[in-house]
């Protein structure tokens, strides 16, 4: 069952990787973010994406979040979470290459707290493997104030004038 507005959001564990090698260039080993404590006392909005460095994910859906990132704070958004069933070395990466490190929080799901909220996706059929369906979500102190999935592999809903709008 998937989850729903008025919901907790279920603890876990996500990876986030914010430094790299400077010789190589390469992102550094990830740390654990506690998604309980992460959003404990904070207003946190999330949107998740089926991969990093897809064509939807990259084009529209994070760039519409990095460009809406002053909006988001004047509406007294804590932070803004980017999460996807990559690993943290591809999230860093991805996130360096789209300028949003630094204003969007690029965390790893290994895949057990999508399984959780019940948002998995299979995209075995295309060779993606297990993934997270696409939407965002508005939490308040671990609870679920809005929540909008994409139906059927599109890009209505989970987009950052939508959710800038519920904020009201």
């Amino acid at each position: 069952m998937a989850i729903k507005i008025g919901d907790a959001i279920p603890n876990g564990e996500l990876k986030e990787t914010t430094e790299f090698d400077s010789a190589s260039g390469c992102p550094l080993g990830p740390k654990p973010v506690s998604i309980a404590e992460a959003t404990q006392g904070k207003r946190v909005v999330v949107f998740a994406v089926p991969g990093a460095f897809t064509p939807t994910c990259s084009m529209k859906h994070l760039p519409g979040y990095l460009d809406s990132y002053d909006q988001f704070k004047a509406k007294k958004v804590d932070e803004i979470w980017c999460v996807a069933t990559n690993d943290a070395f591809v999230m860093a990466a991805w996130g360096r290459d789209q300028k949003s490190l630094g204003k969007i929080r690029m965390l790893a799901d290994p895949g057990a707290w999508t399984q959780a909220l019940g948002l998995e996706l299979d995209l075995a059929a295309i060779g993606l493997g297990k993934r997270s369906q696409r939407y965002s979500m508005l939490l308040e102190n671990g609870v679920v104030k809005q929540l909008n999935v994409e139906q059927g592999g599109k890009f209505e809903v989970s987009d950052a004038g939508t959710m800038l709008k519920q904020l009201g």
